[in-house]
């Protein structure tokens, strides 16, 4: 044989065992799909012991994977999706910048377009630090094809720029948080293009009051200029996306708006439908936890019929704990109070518990408070990771983890080693069955105070407002029913030593209050 010929076939031959190889690597990269529950406690899923809702598909993951027993996310959305995407913690005062929520819906008054909405916000927000790393970028960095799809990334309104500055290949939903509030949106963004929706009208994407009467179930069902749904939108989107990228590594985020309201469903779910021991919008509202189960299904389904099960990473978690949308006189009221003498909680000695506050789903499961407060049910979620061939089926861990340890545990799976000065241990070892290092606590913001938890057990919460400490010691006391202040002044020391130094000397970093950490609204 010639010898050019023979370089050429040599050359032909190297090559094409490169790309395959190259092929087999990525193929051997996990996909990562992370699905971000929106205020869903975690008492409404039926592994964690809820009676009314069944939730198979979600279970099936905890089934499958590993649960974890102390997991934390935020009081809140928005400093929960941002310590989730930068991994800082919440109590800093100064690691981010939270705008207003309702930018967008000056689109659909005609006051400004997307152009002037995005260059206000943009001036607001200023430059981010060329240093700074986003969770996706750590996906980018590593051959990952990146995608939001659903709620806004992060709070309370974003433009173009930052969603391509944070690292996505593609996003496609709200840019926005109030027109979250709606399932019914007349337009959502796709890469920076505005997509109108056909079909939906409503300014305020279909969003209804919350105190269920007369009225606001008829304002509720009233279907003039709702014709699509925007969870469905999103399930499209996903499937399509999966589908694109099937045969390349790729990191998929769902912040999901279910089960967040105002209540809204285009149908009561079959199981409620005669369900006599809830009113008409606890059924509905039980048909949103439904849908997010289902639409967890059909998206396990797509990735067996793929092929691709086995080399991908599912993570559903949640952002903050449970939040009451179903309030009506006489059975639950929002905000909530003790519905036998009508009394409001101070949440120093009296705290929201579903069986006072007449929460029949248990929300919360069985801890104190809601969303907004620091009381664990505020804060602790469901966290659950599946993968097969590499994690214990149906495991539970104990291990301390919060939402801002994420990005951490997958620069450690990536073998990205570029996370100075960030707050979060990676639990990559905890999945695997291995020794990691030893998480030693979870601080976190809330309307009330901050409040650190510690690896085992120990809890100080901070009310601002009062200027008081209280001390709790969770493994005997779930509910937090027993403040033990007294008798362990020197733990509660410790502990406030610790949680002053995370707030960077001054508590009140972790006093979560629109005048301090959102923007103010965007002049017209």
């Amino acid at each position: 044989m010639d010898f050019k010929i023979k370089t050429v076939v040599f050359l032909f031959i190297l090559a094409t065992t490169s790309c395959f190889g190259q092929k087999i690597k990525e193929q051997n990269k996990p996909n990562v799909i992370l699905i971000y529950a929106d205020d869903l406690g975690r008492g409404l899923l039926s592994h964690e012991g809820q009676k009314i809702i069944k939730t198979p598909n979600i279970d099936n993951l905890a089934k499958e994977g590993m649960r974890f027993e102390n997991a934390y996310g935020a009081m809140l959305c928005a400093p929960a999706r941002a310590s989730l995407i930068t991994g800082y913690h919440d109590v800093h005062g100064d690691r981010w910048k939270i705008t207003s929520g309702n930018a967008y819906a000056n689109i659909s008054t005609g006051k400004m377009d997307q152009e002037e909405i995005a260059l206000k916000l943009n001036n607001q927000l200023g430059e981010t630090a060329s240093n700074e790393v986003f969770l996706a970028e750590i996906f980018k960095n590593k051959g990952y094809t990146t995608a939001e799809i659903g709620k806004l990334e992060w709070g309370f309104s974003v433009t173009d720029k930052q969603m391509k500055r944070h690292g996505w290949d593609y996003y496609y939903g709200y840019l926005d948080h109030q027109r979250c509030h709606g399932f019914y949106p007349p337009f959502l963004f796709e890469n920076g293009k505005l997509i109108e929706i056909e079909g939906n009208t409503r300014t305020n994407s279909g969003k209804s009051r919350e105190l269920e009467t007369a009225e606001t179930y008829n304002e509720r069902w009233n279907m003039e200029g709702k014709s699509v749904y925007s969870q469905n939108l999103f399930l499209e989107k996903i499937i399509g996306f999966i589908n694109e990228n099937k045969d390349r590594p790729f990191f998929l985020y769902h912040p999901t708006q279910l089960p967040h309201g105002p209540v809204a469903i285009p149908e009561v779910h079959k199981e409620f439908v005669n369900d006599e021991r809830l009113t008409q919008i606890e059924k509905e509202y039980a048909s949103m936890v439904k849908m997010l189960d289902d639409h967890v299904g059909i998206i396990m389904n797509e990735l067996k019929t793929l092929g691709i099960d086995d080399n991908t990473i599912v993570v559903f978690t949640s952002d903050n704990g449970h939040e009451i949308y179903y309030s009506q006189e006489g059975r639950i009221l929002k905000p909530v109070r003790n519905m036998t003498t009508g009394e409001f909680f101070d949440d120093i000695d009296t705290k929201f518990y579903s069986e006072i506050g007449g929460d029949i789903f248990d929300g919360n499961d069985g801890m104190a408070g809601i969303k907004r407060s620091n009381w664990e049910g505020g804060v602790r979620v469901p966290l659950l990771v599946r993968w097969p061939g590499k994690i214990q089926p149906g495991t539970t861990s104990n291990s301390l983890v919060a939402n801002y340890d994420f990005m951490a545990t997958m620069a450690e799976l990536l073998d990205y080693n570029s996370l100075e000065g960030k707050d979060g241990v990676s639990y990559l070892p905890e999945l695997l069955g291995q020794q990691g290092q030893t998480k030693e606590y979870v601080v976190y913001s809330s309307f009330l105070g901050p409040a650190i938890v510690t690896h085992d057990g120990w809890k100080l919460r901070y009310i601002a407002a009062k200027d008081i400490f209280q001390l709790y010691f969770l493994p005997n006391d779930y509910k937090e029913e027993s403040n033990i202040i007294i008798g362990n002044e020197q733990k509660a020391k410790e502990l406030k030593i610790i949680l002053t130094e995370e707030c960077n000397g001054d508590l009140n970093n972790g006093w979560f209050t629109y005048g301090r950490n959102i923007l103010p609204a965007i002049k017209l």
